[in-house]
């Protein structure tokens, strides 16, 4: 695999999804970084957007993905994100979802978990 990759960093998405009924009700800020890894050679060579990932196709579709569907945890946030960076032409992708105000009684800088999924993984879970 190419240590070639395409980096987004701190798409900002306002969503509904907590634990807690407040932070599906009122919604909050979700910060989310991604990794998509791929062979930016041919790209390179020929100088074609068609040989690589929109990285504006790549931003709108997390960001209809951290949009959709509340759901209790951001591991599931990140593990959607990671099926959508895998339906574009990316061999192995990593998501954070950071959720800087979550509801933590102490103070905090940030909380975030990170996935890391390959195109092995997405066919799995995509093809039944």
């Amino acid at each position: 695999m190419s240590g070639d990759r395409i980096t987004l960093t701190g798409l900002r998405v306002r969503a509904h999804h907590g634990v807690f009924e407040f932070e599906r009700e009122q919604g909050q800020d979700f910060v989310i970084d991604v990794t998509a890894w791929l062979d930016l050679g041919p790209a390179a060579r020929g100088d074609e957007l068609a040989a690589t990932v929109h990285y504006g196709e790549l931003a709108e579709a997390v960001t209809d993905a951290v949009t959709s569907d509340p759901v209790d945890l951001i591991e599931t946030v990140a593990e959607r994100v990671a099926r959508v960076v895998l339906s574009f032409p990316a061999e192995r992708t990593e998501v954070t979802v950071h959720k800087p105000d979550a509801p933590i009684s102490v103070p905090f800088g940030d909380v975030a978990v990170t996935v890391v999924r390959d195109r092995t993984w997405y066919e799995s879970v995509v093809t039944p």
